[in-house]
């Protein structure tokens, strides 16, 4: 190299500090070993740096030109730096990371809780992705993996159960069925039904649940998150089947939540892609996942 890194440090000095003496005193070097060293940068470039005016160093257009260059350089210098000093507390880089909205108020909001206190130096990016569009997002490594609350099924995925759950019934406080054990899908059908859109998979699961029980589902209002359900049955718009682990993640006194009397599981689900290189840190986030439902964890 005709300009080492240790004259760029030197230059740079000199540059800030407008002095041989300014420069030793910032990099702790006597100035004779300085003063050789920008005589020797101007000879290997070829470039006069300095004009020596009484005593004094005056850059030359040359040096202000090469400052700048200089300069940003060595602020990538000084990001490789940290980045090695960050090594030695843990792992750093990024987690990009995918849910189903119906998971994000409790279990992945604490699993991402514990995987940002062990792993500070990793920056997770998180988004709430619909089933429909979550193979997409993990197969096009937009993500690295993704938490759905529902199996997918897809021949380039690997896609692991890792806990069960169920649709429950939510209604006002209050309200008929609220005195009710156990809410049947024949008690359901008397009121004015709030329901997933067919076209999606919640859809899919209440309508063949509505079709096992010999009853048509009539819905007055289609709705393609749980939440939106829960926020009408609060108005008073009806009553509605939903998951669980959405009303487990809300504290909305003015709703109940009731079992149903027909099992309808949900098993939410581990998704990555079947080229995972394992060069994320996925396996950490999924470690600290599996431990937190070993313990029980669900949303307040």
């Amino acid at each position: 190299m005709r300009f080492s890194l240790r004259q760029m440090e030197v230059f740079r000095a000199v540059m800030l500090t407008g002095s041989i003496k300014g420069a030793s005193r910032l990099l702790f070097t006597s100035q004779p070993a300085l003063s050789r060293i920008v005589a020797h940068t101007e000879l290997t470039l070829g470039l006069a740096l300095f004009n020596r005016v009484k005593g004094k160093l005056i850059p030359t257009p040359e040096a202000e030109a090469l400052f700048r260059e200089v300069d940003q350089c060595y602020q990538q210098v000084l990001r490789v730096d940290d980045f090695a000093r960050g090594l030695v507390s843990g792992p750093s880089g990024v987690l990009n990371l995918a849910c189903s909205p119906a998971l994000s108020r409790g279990l992945v909001a604490k699993a991402i809780t514990r995987f940002v206190q062990h792993y500070p130096n990793i920056q997770v990016n998180y988004c709430l992705t619909l089933l429909n569009s979550m193979a997409q997002d993990v197969l096009g490594n937009k993500v690295d993996l993704a938490i759905s609350v529902l199996p997918i099924e897809h021949p380039n995925l690997r896609v692991t159960p890792f806990m069960e759950g169920r649709m429950v019934c939510v209604v006002p406080r209050g309200h008929a069925l609220a005195g009710l054990e156990r809410v049947g899908i024949a008690d359901l059908a008397r009121y004015p039904l709030i329901a997933h859109h067919p076209s999606i998979p919640f859809g899919q699961l209440v309508s063949a649940a509505f079709n096992k029980a010999n009853i048509s589902l009539q819905a007055s209002v289609y709705i393609h998150q749980t939440d939106t359900a829960c926020s009408l049955v609060r108005a008073g718009a009806g009553v509605a089947m939903v998951d669980q682990f959405t009303v487990e993640g809300m504290a909305w006194p003015d709703i109940q939540v009731l079992p149903l009397a027909e099992n309808i599981p949900l098993n939410p689900s581990i998704v990555r892609s079947a080229f995972d290189t394992g060069k994320s840190h996925a396996a950490k986030f999924i470690e600290l996942l599996l431990k937190g439902e070993q313990a029980g964890d669900r949303a307040p």
